[in-house]
């Protein structure tokens, strides 16, 4: 599939009403976990593409420009109502927060397995370790207000566990910025995958910070603050990969591909077919978007879009599946580990004055005021045994006690890993 092949429509055709900009929403009791993480994830991305558009409005003096951008963004726009209203009404702030860590495991497990640059894949694989501690700290708040167990709710395709426990990931912020690729040199499925992680990591971050006020216990709200200050680190990571030497047109088309592929791996592998309309629906929209973004390039720099995206051929649909045994392996083999500058260390090997611990001093400096682990304590001192779903015991010995909640890998010199 070549979307540059594919025919377009001029952007003004593409305006739509109000009902058009409306859907019919999934059902939250019947939903496939993965179809909630479809939404999500172009929720995501569409958010991505306005807030790109916006600052690139905000650094272009060409008024002309201005306003076929800001067209295109009303476009971009439109999509986004249109996925938001997917999410029914009714569904809890904590159910959807389960399916935004869920997809955070399970897109990056799929990314980093498809990923061929060793460089890139290392920060997926660091970063994995984390969100899948955020889905168990989260899924532990659920059992813990709701009596809910999330396993319900991701569909046992996803372990419910700890990873490298939340209270490890506060590093200081010089440690999250990397080094960028160049998408010139880079290969497509490394391009694409910059771009739909960074997408997807800024929608989570957006979403704690705008829903940490509205959960309705105390303790929920400062558990989404923490988890929420490790996203900021996250989309810092992740944002510095993104090649910074391209232009904002340049910018704009990878944009528009990389949604394009997206509904394209949407529509391919979406399960419920009145969703899997609405992802064919946005991917017409979509392509002629990109068409539209590759015009602009061409008549405001001189440049073809293949000059960008030399093969505009997509790699293999994005497919959203159960990656247990993948997180498991990392789990095993790097839960020790914690970002350095532009590179990532065993926590042994770091020297002790180092930036990492004189930010967890400060923040981490009352272990029972870090919420991360008092959800935990509280669902031990109340049932027991906290709350997991897992298909064998957890691979690193550390994590293992369902009575104690460990505070010290990752964290602390000398903890066995």
């Amino acid at each position: 599939m070549n979307p540059f092949e594919l025919s377009s429509k001029s952007p003004e055709s593409l305006i739509l009403n109000w009902q058009q900009m409306t859907g019919v929403p999934y059902d939250k009791n019947a939903v496939d976990p993965y179809t909630r993480c479809r939404v999500i994830l172009m929720n995501g991305t569409e958010f991505e593409a306005v807030w790109y558009s916006h600052q690139f409005s905000r650094h272009c003096s060409d008024n002309e420009l201005r306003r076929q951008i800001a067209l295109l963004r009303r476009l971009e726009q439109q999509q986004q109502k249109l996925v938001a209203s997917l999410k029914p009404a009714d569904e809890a702030i904590l159910a959807h927060t389960i399916g935004y860590e869920q997809l955070a495991v399970d897109l990056t497990a799929a990314l980093a397995q498809r990923e061929d640059n060793p460089y890139v894949k290392q920060a997926l694989d660091f970063a994995l370790l984390e969100d899948f501690d955020h889905l168990y700290r989260y899924a532990d708040l659920m059992e813990f207000d709701d009596k809910r167990h999330a396993e319900e709710l991701v569909g046992r395709y996803t372990e419910i566990m700890p990873g490298r426990p939340t209270i490890a990931h506060h590093r200081h912020p010089y440690d999250s910025v990397k080094f960028h690729i160049r998408n010139r040199t880079a290969s497509p499925q490394t391009r694409l995958c910059t771009a739909i992680i960074t997408a997807a990591e800024q929608q989570t971050m957006n979403y704690y910070m705008n829903v940490a006020g509205f959960y309705p216990t105390a303790w929920g709200q400062k558990l989404y603050r923490e988890i929420g200050m490790v996203e900021e680190q996250h989309v810092t990571q992740y944002g510095s990969l993104q090649d910074t030497d391209q232009t904002w047109l340049e910018g704009c088309l990878n944009h528009q591909y990389t949604e394009c592929y997206l509904y394209w791996s949407a529509m391919e592998t979406e399960t419920d077919p009145r969703i899997r309309d609405v992802w064919a629906q946005l991917f017409e929209q979509e392509v002629s978007h990109l068409h539209f973004a590759a015009e602009l390039l061409e008549t405001y720099e001189g440049k073809e879009a293949a000059q960008i995206i030399p093969d505009g051929a997509f790699p293999d649909a994005l497919r959203l599946t159960g990656n247990i045994e993948y997180v498991r392996g990392v789990l095993g083999g790097t839960v020790c580990d914690t970002a350095l500058r532009e590179d990532w260390t065993n926590v042994n090997d770091l020297n002790s004055r180092a930036d990492f611990f004189r930010y967890q001093g400060v923040v981490n400096a009352d272990i029972g005021g870090v919420e991360s682990h008092a959800i935990i304590e509280r669902v031990i001192d109340r049932d027991g045994t906290d709350y997991r779903f897992e298909t064998a015991p957890n691979p690193v010995p550390a994590l293992r006690s369902r009575t104690q909640d460990n505070t010290s890998v990752g964290r602390v010199q000398g903890t066995p890993c």
